[in-house]
């Protein structure tokens, strides 16, 4: 299927790895040109030899989504390198504090809150204005499960990732017809660094091999995945690229779930 984004311009945050490389490995595969970013410019170098595109067609540029003056840097660095953009996803994100409620104080929540709702804020102001220029763009943002299905023991990501779908939805309404939609993508427990972590994590904790850890994870806190296993990057990647092209032509305001079944609910 020819998705219709051969010679778009896309800016992927948390792009170095997971689901933000491989979608910048498939928008490019499908014609994009893709500024990559993340907060390692070492690991961004690594990611954009591992993506190995053309010359011209893939760049990598270091930025913290939560300061307003790195984000200014990264969209002159953009404008330099490939103009103005048609896509935006944004991929970059935390786990953040966890415990349960009374055991997470306000820095927990704070710090959480800034990287993981407040940072996609602050990327949507700094790039809006090149997404409402042309009269075609898309803006995917990267939610959760979490956000419709919190868990008790990581409330500030939960709410954080509600917001999310809360501000997709709203900036869905104000743009449409200018041409730019936007949605969300919901994973769940997807084989990420940032699941890595929290694998290893349990590992520890429970004194029992690394896939033992995962197993039990699923039995225990995800029994509606039906899969019974991780989602891979590539899986997730698949959607928020249907998202980006002009096969999502009449998609707007939507969470697509990609989560094995973990939410309970319809």
């Amino acid at each position: 299927m020819d998705l219709g984004i051969t010679g778009r311009k896309a800016l992927v945050t948390g792009g170095d790895s997971g689901i933000g490389w491989h979608t910048a490995r498939l928008l490019l595969a499908e014609g994009a040109t893709v500024v990559v970013s993340d907060l390692d410019q070492q690991k961004l170098d690594e990611a954009v030899e591992a993506l190995d595109a053309p010359a011209g067609r893939l760049f990598g540029f270091a930025a913290d989504i939560t300061d307003t003056d790195s984000l200014a840097a990264l969209h002159r660095q953009t404008a330099e390198a490939v103009g103005e953009i048609d896509i935006l996803v944004q991929s970059a994100g935390v786990t953040g504090a966890q415990g349960l409620f009374h055991e997470i104080d306000d820095e927990g929540w704070v710090s959480t809150i800034e990287t993981d709702l407040l940072g996609p804020v602050r990327l949507t102001r700094e790039f809006l204005p090149d997404l409402r220029k042309g009269g075609w763009g898309r803006l995917v943002y990267l939610a959760s499960e979490d956000a419709v299905q919190p868990y008790d023991d990581e409330l500030p990501y939960c709410s954080a990732k509600a917001g999310i779908l809360a501000l997709a939805k709203g900036l869905s309404r104000s743009y449409a017809l200018e041409g730019l939609l936007v949605n969300a993508v919901s994973p769940a427990f997807i084989h990420t660094p940032m699941t890595d972590a929290m694998m290893h994590k349990r590992s520890d904790e429970l004194g029992v091999p690394f896939d033992e850890a995962i197993e039990s994870f699923l039995d225990e806190e995800r029994p509606y995945m039906e899969l019974k296993r991780r989602g891979e990057p590539a899986e997730v990647a698949n959607v928020v690229v249907f998202l980006c092209s002009d096969a999502a032509s009449f998609v707007n305001g939507s969470n697509y779930r990609v989560d094995s079944g973990s939410v309970a609910t319809i």
